[in-house]
């Protein structure tokens, strides 16, 4: 029987996807380190479970032999994608995360042949990161073949995780990232601005190292390429502030100090604040004669859409629906995957 093992489902986004996978006919089997929780979410919901470390990789494997495919929600992806894709290799499993970690992306892409050779898909980024914005880009590409510059922003307002606070409190002193003739390039974090208009005026955006920088050159063959996105007034201020204390916050002490702060937050968006909240993605491409052409998506919620697509992708691998080697959301399945989602829309401008 085809299966779904879902590991991390004792996180913020594991389980709201383990819910919804219930509620879709799904049944997956829960995975992850935390006893406690994960047989709590299990006997709530039903459903088998396994505890084990990433670590263990014998028990990692006898699990993953019995899968089809893996929806891996433990991050930061940075510290287990690695373990996880590795034995999704050695046991044939198809693997999906959730990560928007360039530098995963960029790991997993390096595994394309092996991934080919024993018939497996590596696809990371099944959700916000970067699903939405790699469709757009997709888009933005058959709308103007010869683009050699991108530029994706989004506006997504609402309260974010504590893993994706700790993912970036690991990153904080890393700086941002850009690609420039196909290179992944360094600029200090905050240094890089530009207007952008989400559809009620332009708005001041900042350059940040989302996935797409490497996804959407995977995707689309565009050399260049650009994401933003909206700050608050204090947190454009702090990223900005963040450039000389760049080595403090690299330090144990320091990132121990701020997890123990977002540990303190609450999990997540709530119930209400998921179902009352959107997100706005901006596109814009421009060819060498300087001709461009823009495109806004409008999505749900971040962390609502990230269920729907990650399950969405886990069913279509359950149907046999799985291209094999690396891929990103748009590779796998097309521009037009992301309309397949309920509650989103797409125009374009010009």
């Amino acid at each position: 029987m085809s299966k779904i093992l879902l590991y991390g489902a004792n996180g913020y986004t594991g389980a709201l996807i383990a819910r919804a996978a219930v509620q879709q006919g799904l049944r997956p089997t829960l995975a992850g380190r935390n006893t406690t929780e994960i047989s709590r979410l299990a006997n709530e919901l039903g459903l088998e479970y396994q505890i084990f470390n990433l670590e263990n990789r014998a028990m990692l494997d006898m699990v993953l032999a019995s899968a089809t495919v893996v929806l891996h929600c433990a991050g930061p992806f940075a510290h287990t994608s690695k373990l996880m894709a590795e034995g999704c290799l050695r046991t044939r499993t198809h693997y999906l995360d959730i990560t928007g970690e360039v530098a995963v992306f960029e790991s997993l892409a390096a595994r394309d042949t092996e991934a080919k050779a024993v018939g497996v898909m590596l696809l990371p980024g099944a959700g916000f990161d970067v699903v939405p914005s790699d469709c757009l880009a997709a888009h933005l590409k058959v709308r103007l073949p010869d683009a050699n510059y991108l530029a994706l922003g989004f506006r997504a307002l609402g309260q974010i995780s504590r893993g994706t606070a700790n993912t970036a409190v690991e990153n904080l002193h890393r700086g941002s990232l850009v690609r420039r003739d196909g290179v992944l390039t360094p600029i200090p974090t905050g240094a890089q601005t530009r207007e952008i208009d989400f559809g009620r005026g332009p708005v001041a955006a900042t350059a940040i190292p989302w996935g797409d920088v490497s996804t959407a050159f995977y995707s689309t063959g565009i050399p260049n390429i650009e994401v933003y996105t909206v700050f608050p007034p204090v947190m454009r201020w702090v990223t900005v502030a963040s450039r000389p204390l760049g080595r403090l916050l690299s330090t144990y002490a320091d990132q121990r100090l701020l997890k123990y702060l977002v540990s303190r937050q609450p999990p997540g968006p709530t119930e209400t604040q998921r179902a009352r909240g959107r997100a706005i993605l901006w596109g814009e491409v421009r060819n060498p004669a300087g001709v461009t052409c823009v495109s806004r998506l409008y999505t749900p919620e971040s962390y609502a859409l990230t269920v729907q697509t990650a399950l969405a992708i886990a069913t279509k691998v359950l149907n046999g629906q799985a291209p094999v080697g690396f891929q990103t959301p748009s590779l796998a399945y097309g521009a037009n995957f992301i309309l397949e989602i309920d509650g989103v829309k797409r125009e374009d401008l010009n």
